[in-house]
């Protein structure tokens, strides 16, 4: 298939986006955006397909912005500059889900700029990479000297990042659970193996092939999440969007242990007795990142060795990725190639 971007006149972008909520995405053809002070613009090579674009699309998420291009986990080229930007035209850079902090909050002061008063969120409150081109803050846009497969690396931009963040909540435990072993989780599980520890993958009941992925990732153990493991974890990641996950994984930890929930949006928890909480267990949840996340993972990720396994679709073909992750047809992560 010709790619997207071949079928432009001069000047003109395209990119899918949302109308609706509750709707398929549907081609645009636009004017190229100019970046202003501080942004660029970058001519998109990848962009990987997060849960949270589902979120997105169907309108499970408060305060997003319509009609929005979609789309956080971009690799893609500078291709102009705004004022003071200092990144140089033709430089790979990486944008992920938080795409601007306001540096004026307290949160922001306080080297907590993950939970900005005045966030702007990539593909949700500004057009995102779903996109032939898309405008970045420069802040906000990582180099990725090193990292020449850009499919390969757009996936490092969310589901490596908030994997990362998670796994810096949890601790330092040897035995860590990973519930739901999707985009996040095959890239956390290659981290925690570099590091020595001990992987316990939770999957959907019957997911043979993601229990099978996990093993060949190196996990001590795989099975179904409604399972308890062959021994107590130090703590539990949940990176499935489910509430009725959250006692499950209090029972699978040791005394002490924290369960830390990684999704942006999750159903409801449902009751649970005291026993599982009681005995200092904790359960926190992840929100966002902060550019030193990016930047540690980003500088660890090529001494780790850690690849994304990755199905491409191009560009158009959007609202398939996004059922197909819906559905669970592939492993590891899809990218949207314009």
């Amino acid at each position: 298939m010709t790619p997207a971007s071949q079928h432009l006149p001069e000047g003109r972008m395209g990119a899918m986006v949302l109308r609706r909520t509750g709707a398929p995405l549907v081609w645009e053809e636009r004017p190229l955006p100019q970046p202003g002070p501080g942004e660029v613009r970058l001519r998109v090579e990848a962009c990987a397909v997060c849960r949270t674009d589902l979120h997105v699309v169907d309108g499970e998420l408060p305060g997003g912005h319509l009609p929005i291009v979609p789309g956080h986990e971009i690799v893609g080229r500078v291709e102009a500059a705004g004022p003071g930007v200092t990144l140089a035209p033709g430089t790979r850079v990486g944008v992920p889900w938080l795409g601007h902090s306001c540096g004026q909050c307290p949160y922001c002061a306080a080297g907590r700029e993950n939970l900005c008063d005045a966030p702007q969120f990539t593909g949700f409150t500004r057009d995102g990479g779903f996109a032939t081109h898309a405008v970045a803050d420069s802040a906000y846009a990582f180099p990725l000297e090193g990292f020449d497969d850009p499919v390969a690396a757009a996936p490092l931009m969310c589901a490596g990042l908030i994997g990362w963040r998670s796994l810096r909540m949890a601790g330092e435990g040897r035995r860590i659970g990973l519930y739901g072993f999707g985009a996040a989780a095959h890239l956390l599980a290659q981290v925690l193996r570099w590091q020595a520890r001990d992987v316990y993958a939770f999957t959907r009941a019957g997911d043979e092939a993601a229990q099978a992925m996990a093993r060949r990732l190196g996990a001590v153990w795989a099975g179904a999440s409604d399972a308890m493991p062959p021994e107590p974890l130090d703590a539990a990641i949940l990176f499935a969007p489910v509430g009725a996950l959250v006692p499950l994984a209090l029972r699978a930890v040791r005394k002490g242990g924290r369960v830390v929930c990684g999704g942006i949006h999750m159903s409801d928890i449902p009751a649970f007795p005291y026993s599982l909480l009681w005995e200092e267990r904790q359960v926190v949840s992840v929100a966002n990142l902060t550019r030193a996340d990016a930047l540690e993972f980003l500088a660890l990720a090529p001494r780790a060795g850690i690849r994304a396994q990755t199905t491409t679709y191009p560009l158009t073909r959007a609202n398939e990725a996004l059922e197909d992750l819906r559905h669970g047809r592939f492993q590891g992560a899809a990218v949207l190639v314009p």
